[in-house]
């Protein structure tokens, strides 16, 4: 079962972050012709202070940005992949 928010949205199952840059992997459930299918997802973003010193997120990158988004996003696949690999294993 996927942990649940207090507002019903899965939360995260890993997360891997460089600086200001982030990748979110995601377990999700779904169902299909009554079988329960789990997969995930990722999500990335960017952490920033605007000019009134708030913090904000956003998907765009600067070119800087581009080395770092590519490791953790490098970092979430492999994650995954080995997740992947444990979990037919002890199917």
């Amino acid at each position: 079962m996927n942990a649940k928010n207090k507002f019903g949205g899965n939360l995260p199952e890993k997360k891997f972050r460089i600086g200001s840059i982030s990748a979110t992997v995601w377990k999700n459930q779904s169902e299909k012709d009554g079988k329960i299918l789990e997969y995930r997802t990722v999500s990335f973003e960017r952490n920033y202070q605007d000019n009134k010193g708030e913090w904000n997120t956003t998907n765009s990158l600067r070119v800087n940005d581009l080395p770092k988004a590519a490791l953790v996003l490098q970092k979430a696949y492999e994650y995954i992949s080995f997740r992947n690999s444990e979990d037919e294993a002890t199917a």
